[in-house]
């Protein structure tokens, strides 16, 4: 379920590479899944710390959020 979006020029960010993105591997074999991580990670208005963002894509399209609690999505468009 989406609670909040977010534009991602409102939001300060930053670009944090995984070991495997550093490599020029991608995350499934396919490139395609629910929660691929991306490099870029952001800090929602009001809190401290640093979120990931994930990607949903199977096709030529992907979804980008942060994981919210219970499962809960926060678009960044």
């Amino acid at each position: 379920m989406i609670i909040e979006t977010y534009n991602r020029e409102d939001l300060e960010t930053k670009r944090e590479l995984l070991p495997w993105q550093k490599l020029g591997l991608s995350y499934t074999s396919t490139g395609y899944g629910k929660k691929i991580p991306t490099p870029t990670m952001v800090r929602l208005p009001g809190s401290p710390r640093w979120r990931r963002v994930y990607c949903c894509i199977f096709s030529n399209m992907g979804t980008c959020y942060v994981q919210a609690p219970k499962g809960n999505w926060i678009v960044i468009y």
